[in-house]
């Protein structure tokens, strides 16, 4: 007897749309949607799983038009426009797929259910083969048989419904081929067909257990009781049979595979991997289960110097240094060890040697001695902790490499020499492991890792200079990240000092409130459960209560956050509920997660700012996030009051850049409306409100503002009518109105729109004020979905990145002045458009004149650049 194969049929657009909408809308570093993405991958991994298929296939439409409107041309005429927010993710799932090795296939003129019911009908009469088709389209369902099955997604992603004839028989009292019958009466208005007006479900499953058929109900139409009914049915012939028509799937559309071709290999791991990471889908890495140690490679040993004495010969100028510290957050790690190569060779040195010789700490040090590194600010950190004061560092081969090329998937050591055809350089993580399972390897494994970085970084100086210098990128790298690489490091190894006791009677009073609100929940729950479950929760809300059942998920009902923001007028429990929630995240993540990083030397916080990650140019900030601490409760602001300043008679003050992304848009732009709207110190978002509604001044309304609000920042970052739409729960043609008429009075930026777009075609790029760049071949795409999401690239990427510059630009201007003016005051952090410093007494009325003079001063643009300046005893206070 054959072993039984099966083959699973996907309905690539179903699953895809239905991802997009059950999750909320995400996005990478690189500001690449992900949520859909996510969601359809989610769902092929536990097909996967749960199915385990020896032959697979992913249908997906061609396009809008098929041969159904060569009889209907309305057909599916209802339907919204594609989010841009969803197409462009589409290509995605396909990259996706090839990594999986799943095959997906498309026909021209034909939909995805036409594919599908070809391959199913084929595969039933195959033997030994069993079909099973996932879908979110109950149209469907009139492919069951004995041998095909359909999981049909109920609400959320991965919860499916099996539907076999006996599922089939027990939900419609029907047969599935009376399926395309049902829809021939009673319509579907998803797909606009129009079936007969005026007969539903119940009426048309009724005449269908009479007389089977739509022909059947028309040849006994005189049988049919009702003569209203009978009127709509007489009346309406034609559209009916025409329905049934358009309802009914192909099984013999013009598909070119064989059952070879739908094998399902092995994954790619690699690819898989490498897309895994560049979504930032790091919950989904492990369920791939790729073979970390399948990336190691044989390499020819490099002769590398073990030495336990720091010699002169080995301190020449200049030198390639790698100074490596094994732990992710390098506040907390030891050096294991340091690598030197120049003109003399390449050497290895144990940390105690070097840290412990006056040579090196003297050469380190010396400012004249030139040095090249990759990660110059985790060097001057690591060796800072040391007491070691590195100086002299002149080329970052990390900082070099994401000025070229923003976009490219990883600016690691190995990555980059790999894409430059340098040295071969192992990864990190191949080499100490990753996780709990890192490690420390022997020393002449060590030294060959280590050597070899430092023989690649000088290897490759040279080629990465002139790439900087045919871009126009030599000042951008020499003049402002250079230097702010090291300021930033010295910014980190500073840190920022916190009241470790104020933190923790926070924490006590953010657990009494949410004892009492627990109490309050209970009380109005009538029942005594823990608010932390979602079974329980979902129980008491869906079951005792009675409230409407809005998802559900594998374990019971979703009690999302989405979820009960729908039902919070349903009951006045849910509003408690979502407060509790808030505050409960608040104590674990920022109170509890804050006083676990805080030093143990030093009793502050010493955060990491990531130079080299985001594509528009933006700091970003990790263990912890001092750019994310949440705002928007009074709670959330309130733990600004732990950071406080580390000297006596010492204040917080806090300066940030007044809407400069939109001061940015309107320089580039030179639209004149909105310079003068600058230049006149108007209120920004109100003349916006004024222009986008017609009224006056005095008749704009704070929902009016907070609309033009939305706008004008959608704007800046392409947003599209749909994502509009969904930040101000507006329909998306009232979206789309807003928007038409933002470009009508500022039509200067419309035109910036079209033009940058336009340049970047032939560019291949854009660029900011500063000259940063970023890479965009999508816009030469075919693919219309590529295509537009780097046309909205290109409209932001010059905005967001010139603020970005900007405030980099000022953060340098800042130190180069502090040090001239020989003051004692600090920068501290960067959030944002913000910049916080430590300032003595003495030095405060200086620094409230200085701060926003500098950071006014830092790029000149055709409106004024204004900074807001506050202080405190607090980063609390000073905002």
């Amino acid at each position: 007897m054959l072993d039984v194969e099966k083959l699973v049929l996907v309905d690539g657009n179903s699953i895809a749309y239905r991802a997009f909408f059950a999750l909320p809308l995400l996005n990478n570093e690189k500001g690449v949607y992900t949520n859909a993405v996510y969601g359809f991958t989610t769902m092929i991994l536990k097909i996967l799983e749960d199915e385990k298929p020896t032959h697979m296939l992913v249908a997906f439409d061609a396009g809008k038009t098929t041969f159904r409107h060569e009889t209907y041309k309305e057909y599916k005429g209802k339907r919204e426009k594609t989010p841009p927010e969803l197409s462009e993710q589409l290509p995605v799932m396909r990259d996706l797929l090839k990594a999986f090795n799943i095959p997906y296939f498309e026909v021209e003129n034909y939909e995805a259910d036409d594919i599908i019911g070809t391959l199913s009908l084929q595969g039933a009469k195959q033997e030994n083969l069993d079909v099973k088709i996932y879908t979110g389209d109950k149209d469907l369902l009139q492919l069951v048989t004995d041998k095909v099955h359909v999981a049909l997604t109920r609400k959320g992603i991965t919860n499916v419904d099996t539907y076999d004839l006996k599922m089939v028989d027990e939900k419609y009292g029907i047969t599935p081929m009376q399926i395309i019958d049902m829809k021939g009466l009673m319509g579907d208005s998803s797909d606009n067909i129009p079936g007969v007006p005026g007969v539903g479900e119940k009426t048309a499953l009724k005449l269908l257990k009479q007389y089977e058929t739509v022909e059947g109900v028309y040849e006994h139409i005189y049988e049919v009781s009702g003569k209203k009914l009978k009127e709509k049915l007489e009346s309406n012939q034609e559209q009916a049979l025409m329905s049934k028509q358009l309802a009914t799937i192909m099984l013999d559309a013009p598909v070119s595979l064989t059952f070879e071709d739908l094998v399902l290999g092995e994954p790619h791991q690699h690819e898989l991997k490498e897309l895994f990471k560049e979504l930032e889908f790091a919950s989904l890495l492990d369920r791939i289960g790729v073979d970390e140690g399948s990336e190691k490679e044989e390499m020819e040993e490099l002769d590398v110097q073990l030495v336990t004495e720091v010699t002169d010969n080995m301190l020449q100028s200049p030198s390639a240094l790698v100074v490596e510290a094994l732990d992710e957050n390098y506040h907390q790690a030891e050096v294991i060890g340091l690598s030197i190569a120049n003109s003399n060779g390449v050497f290895f040195i144990p940390s105690e040697v070097a840290i412990a010789s006056h040579s090196f700490q003297t050469w380190a040090a010396d400012a004249s001695k030139e040095k090249y590194i990759f990660n110059a600010k985790r060097a001057v950190v690591s060796l800072g902790w040391k007491d070691v004061l590195l100086d002299g560092v002149c080329f970052d081969v990390q900082i070099a490499s994401y000025l070229i090329d923003p976009s490219a998937s990883s600016h690691e050591m190995g990555d980059i020499a790999k894409r430059k055809q340098s040295l071969r350089v192992q990864s990190d993580e191949v080499v100490y492991g990753k996780g709990k399972k890192r490690h420390v390897p022997n020393q002449e494994e060590l030294a060959q890792h280590l050597g070899r970085k430092a023989a690649a970084i000088l290897d490759l100086k040279d080629d990465l200079e002139q790439e900087l210098i045919e871009n126009s990128q030599l000042e951008l790298f020499k003049h402002l990240e250079m230097p702010l690489s090291v300021i930033l490091g010295r910014m980190e190894k500073n840190g920022i000092s916190v009241d470790q006791e104020e933190l923790k009677k926070m924490g006590e009073s953010l657990v009494e409130r949410l004892n009492e609100m627990e109490e309050k929940i209970h009380k109005l729950a009538g029942v005594e459960f823990n608010i932390n479950s979602p079974k329980q929760l979902g129980e008491v809300l869906f079951e005792k209560l009675n409230l409407p059942a809005i998802k559900k998920t594998k374990t019971g009902y979703s009690t999302s956050a989405d979820v009960l923001e729908k039902l919070k007028d349903e009951h006045e429990m849910i509003p408690t509920i979502l407060h509790y929630r808030q505050l409960g995240k608040l104590n674990s993540t920022y109170i509890e997660g804050l006083l676990k990083v805080v030093h143990k030397q030093t009793g502050k916080i010493h955060t990491i700012f990531n130079q080299a990650i985001t594509q528009t140019g933006r700091l970003s900030s990790t263990e912890p996030n001092l750019q994310n601490i949440p705002i928007r409760l009074e709670e959330g602001r309130k733990i600004r009051h732990a950071f406080v300043p580390e000297k006596e008679k010492s204040f917080i003050l806090a300066a940030d850049y007044s809407q400069i992304e939109l001061r940015v848009l309107a320089h580039i732009s030179q639209d004149e409306n909105l310079k003068q709207a600058f230049t006149d110190e108007m209120d920004v978002h109100k003349k916006t409100a004024m222009d986008v509604f017609g009224v006056s001044g005095d008749e704009v309304t704070d929902q009016m503002r907070r609309t033009a609000k939305a706008v004008n920042f959608g704007i800046v970052y392409g947003i599209s009518d749909y994502g509009l739409s969904q930040n101000l729960d507006i329909t998306r043609k009232e979206a789309k109105t807003f928007i038409d008429r933002y470009f009508e009075s500022y039509p200067g930026v419309k035109d910036y729109m079209e033009n940058v777009v336009e340049e970047a075609r032939e560019k291949g790029y854009v660029t900011t004020m500063l000259n940063r760049r970023r890479y965009l071949p999508e816009l030469t795409s075919r693919n219309f979905n590529q295509r537009s999401f780097a046309e909205r690239t290109a409209m932001n990427t010059p905005i967001q990145g010139s603020a970005a510059d900007i405030i980099k630009k000022a953060m340098v201007d800042m130190a180069e002045t502090l040090e001239k003016e020989n003051m004692e005051s600090k920068l501290l952090l960067q959030v944002h458009d913000e910049l916080i410093f430590e300032v003595p007494e003495q030095e405060l009325e200086k620094m409230k004149k200085l701060v926003p003079k500098v950071m006014e001063d830092a790029v000149k643009l055709d409106v004024p650049l204004t900074a807001d300046v506050a202080y405190g005893d607090t980063w609390y206070d000073a905002k």
